[in-house]
């Protein structure tokens, strides 16, 4: 299957289950939700998938495309074509957006080739715009003094620039006023693809309102306990995660 296919997952950390038997599919070219009340394993499982050390997948598959990404090392999961936009996005000093971005690209590029340095301003500010991201921003070190929106605004325009096969975003919609939503939920919008999955981990429903999914689920105790259209994100904004406790 071409996108994202978890079978039978145990990730464990600090030597307990955060997910456990958990089986989820998303095809390229859909959008699917993860909701669920906090502690449920939803970011654990993004950063297994990601390959953090911390988080030790012990047991099933993660197939991108059909090929089984477990115990790949981080670096070597992006160069397959992952993406994660974490929760917290870190800071580095020092380094600039452009640079960064620019040295990530040409990690994928084959042995001896660089990207062209004109053909890259040329996307890079096409899509700093898209995302109304002044282009000051470039020569800013990555996150570092970010208000939340622009942390977040940062995180798409990596995605959009690296173009990856599947996307996870974890709570990209944290911390974002109402202007700030919109853009972000627009650069996501303009990143869906026939050749792209994307899995958005959320809380709240008004990022759904902007980015509509095919398929929602949500999460409790480590695994998938329900899924439905996107009216179900609807529903779970009106009667919360209570049926989770019957």
């Amino acid at each position: 299957m071409r996108g994202l296919e978890i079978e039978n997952l145990t990730v464990r950390v600090a030597g307990r289950n955060v997910v456990e038997g958990l089986n989820l599919k998303v095809p390229a070219g859909e959008v699917h939700a993860i909701m669920g009340p906090n502690g449920t394993g939803k970011s654990s499982l993004s950063k297994a998938i990601a390959g953090h050390p911390d988080y030790s997948i012990a047991g099933g598959r993660v197939l991108l495309d059909g090929e089984d990404i477990v115990g790949l090392a981080p670096d070597a999961i992006s160069k397959k074509g992952f993406f994660l936009a974490f929760q917290y996005p870190v800071s580095i000093p020092g380094v600039s957006i452009a640079n960064f971005i620019r040295a990530c690209l040409n990690a994928r590029m084959p042995e001896g080739e660089k990207i062209n340095p004109v053909e890259y301003y040329k996307e890079l500010y096409a899509k700093m715009d898209e995302l109304k991201m002044d282009r000051s921003f470039t020569t800013r070190s990555v996150n570092d003094g970010f208000s939340g929106g622009e942390k977040k605004r940062c995180d798409i325009l990596q995605m959009l620039m690296l173009n990856p096969k599947f996307a996870i975003l974890d709570e990209t919609d944290s911390g974002l006023d109402i202007d700030a939503l919109r853009i972000v939920a627009d650069g996501v919008n303009s990143a869906r693809s026939p050749e792209r999955g994307m899995l958005l981990i959320t809380h709240y429903h008004r990022l759904l309102e902007y980015v509509k999914p095919d398929m929602v689920h949500v999460m409790s105790g480590g695994r998938i306990v329900k899924s439905g259209g996107a009216e179900l994100a609807v529903e779970l904004e009106k009667t919360g995660y209570d049926f989770l406790k019957d």
